[in-house]
């Protein structure tokens, strides 16, 4: 989870106590330290800089969240940057990576943000960027969770129409305003007695999604995206009507790229039955550890400054599918945890390598 980006503003630095009255003229002034929002960005050449301008301008590569020391040199310079200090300065150093165009907002899932919340954020970044934001699982949890993660009780609020608005679309539009890219409600995994009631979550979820302002209007790349955590929804006889609900109510289907899910090329007719459209994509954990394997890729991968594990299936398919979409002239947001490769802005490189790749095996290219 994000530590709070608006804490309070570092103090000034103390004023320079004066010279002693015997100090010779040439005596060179004591540097000042570094002020601790001072996150500067890594020195990016020019072979990145033409990597960028040969993407799609609709293809928007990111990360899960931006506060990671291993970074230094990829994203940040060499300097020591603490994960706080990064959390809460570090955005503005992020987007002037040239190919991070984009980043999810996870921490809004742990607690609603507010509309001067999302302000700041987007106000630390270009024109260009756009934001990749999760639900509170105030709305998207159908349990009530302790600290341990496990659930306690049926949350009264799963689904709430009224909530769903008040405490998410509303201030994400009114906070990122054009900034605004894939809002994504998150269904977190559902104890056993709700999967066996998918039609009746179904049609709470179509209630849920019909009273949500329409954000493809409001916004030039907004689009309100739904992401799974069980594969029941994408059985043979639910993924239907998963995709009419979605294509009603004006939403998509966000590709889940974790390993509790099916992997991509088992996931894309359902983005394919909604087409035309944009393309959402979280690109969360790789599959070598399993469907609980967050927390091993965490301690293998830390401290996220390589790739360690290639999926290079799933960056075949992605480059491909990102080719596509863009291609026919609709947006594709792919935001990439550490946990999916070792590093995300590496494997974001290393995607934006395959993209360049294939459009230029494109006939006439």
């Amino acid at each position: 989870m994000q530590d709070d980006l608006f804490g309070d503003a570092a103090p000034p630095p103390p004023p320079t106590p004066p010279g002693k009255p015997d100090a010779p003229a040439s005596e060179s002034p004591v540097p000042r330290r570094r002020r601790a929002d001072d996150v500067r960005p890594a020195a990016h050449g020019p072979e990145l800089a033409a990597l960028a301008t040969a993407l799609p301008a609709r293809l928007r590569l990111g990360s899960s969240s931006w506060s990671y020391p291993g970074w230094a040199g990829i994203v940040w310079d060499d300097h020591p940057y603490t994960d706080a200090t990064l959390s809460k300065h570090g955005l503005t150093a992020y987007g002037q990576h040239p190919l991070l165009r984009s980043v999810c907002i996870d921490r809004s899932f742990y607690r609603p943000l507010t509309e001067a919340q999302f302000e700041r954020y987007a106000a630390q970044v270009p024109d260009d960027f756009r934001f990749v934001v999760k639900a509170p699982a105030l709305v998207t949890d159908a349990q009530v969770r302790g600290e341990d993660g496990k659930g306690r009780q049926p949350n009264p609020a799963f689904l709430d129409p009224a909530l769903a608005v008040s405490e998410f679309i509303t201030p994400a539009l009114a906070g990122l305003g054009d900034k605004v890219g894939a809002l994504v409600f998150q269904l977190s995994p559902l104890p056993f007695v709700q999967l066996q009631r998918l039609p009746l979550l179904l049609e709470r979820l179509r209630t849920m999604l019909r009273a949500l302002p329409d954000v493809r209007s409001a916004t030039p790349d907004g689009v309100v995206a739904v992401e799974v955590r069980d594969p029941e929804w994408l059985s043979p006889t639910v993924a239907p009507q998963l995709a009419a609900v979605l294509k009603e109510t004006g939403a998509t289907y966000c590709l889940g790229l974790h390993a509790k899910m099916p992997r991509l090329a088992e996931q894309l007719p359902l983005l394919r039955a909604l087409w035309p459209g944009p393309m959402v994509c979280r690109w969360n954990l790789n599959p070598l550890h399993g469907a609980y394997g967050y927390e091993d890729a965490q301690r293998e991968y830390g401290p996220y400054d390589r790739i360690h594990d290639v999926d290079a299936d799933t960056r075949a398919l992605l480059v491909r599918t990102a080719c596509g979409i863009t291609g026919a002239g609709q947006n594709a947001y792919i935001t990439i945890s550490n946990k999916a490769e070792g590093c995300a802005p590496l494997s974001a490189r290393a995607l934006a390598e395959g993209v360049s790749a294939h459009l230029a095996q494109r006939p006439g290219a």
